[in-house]
């Protein structure tokens, strides 16, 4: 078994990268400032919060079946469960920030139009990822291998790729709004720590 590990492993770091953006968006609350901004934080923090347990939870998934000396049948079950509900989360997060509006700022109403299209989109390819992963041939070692190294390669693009429009959301007054909170500066630390 050992032709799948390192190959898993690959893909185990590049899922790591693509989770980050959702744990900058997991705190929130907001100053007194503006209670508008407030609310409005808090309605997509509290719906984001279990979807970025969702989606750590998927790639400790994947993190486990590196360590363990999985077959390729476990290794394709697993990663295409875990793609399947990154792919649940991200667009339940799109739907969260669609639902709450634009947030009060200037350009609010784009940022929030840019987000719910790039994590979509995101949700689009984790979906993709998934029907790739169910394609693979796992009688056959060397090329059960090559395709997970295909889908490794596409996750790295996709981590890299992407989360401007979200990070775009979270600039300036949105930005700080969220980062009055505890939980946020845990939750961006953290991402900081994943990123490095």
């Amino acid at each position: 078994m050992e032709g799948t590990k390192p190959v898993n492993k690959k893909l185990a770091a590049a899922l790591s990268g693509g989770a980050v953006l959702v744990l900058a968006l997991s705190g929130c609350g907001g100053d007194d400032g503006n209670d508008k901004l407030d609310s409005w934080a808090k309605q997509v923090c509290d719906a984001v919060q279990p979807q970025a347990k969702k989606i750590e939870s998927a790639n400790a998934a994947i993190q486990k079946e590196t360590s363990d000396n999985s077959t390729p049948e476990d290794v394709q079950k697993t990663d295409a469960q875990a793609f399947q509900d990154m792919s649940d989360a991200y667009k339940a997060i799109g739907t969260a920030v669609n639902k709450a509006g634009a947030p009060d700022v200037e350009n609010g109403e784009k940022k929030q139009q840019d987000a719910v299209k790039e994590l979509n989109s995101i949700s689009a390819s984790y979906a993709s990822l998934k029907k790739q992963v169910d394609g693979l041939d796992t009688k056959d070692q060397g090329k059960f291998a090559d395709g997970l190294k295909d889908i490794a390669t596409e996750l790295d693009k996709l981590s890299q790729s992407g989360n401007d429009a979200l990070r775009n959301l979270e600039e300036g007054e949105v930005g700080q709004a969220m980062a009055q909170q505890s939980s946020c500066k845990a939750a961006t630390a953290s991402a900081g720590a994943t990123q490095s």
